[in-house]
């Protein structure tokens, strides 16, 4: 009999086009980080975004 050799699982494929998870954790932070701008900024002018920029 031979020995038996250690089965590895199959490696998951690695994704394309850079959607890696780090990639996803600093998008996220960025995102975060818009959002709470944009809250400080319709808190602290009075006005929403579009009214701040003129688009009404």
């Amino acid at each position: 009999m031979s020995p038996q050799e250690p089965t590895q699982p199959p490696q998951p494929a690695l994704p394309a086009f850079g959607w890696t998870a780090y990639a996803e954790q600093v998008n996220g932070r960025f995102a975060m980080i818009g959002f709470v701008s944009l809250l400080l900024l319709e808190f602290t002018t009075g006005q929403d975004f579009l009214s701040w920029i003129g688009l009404r």
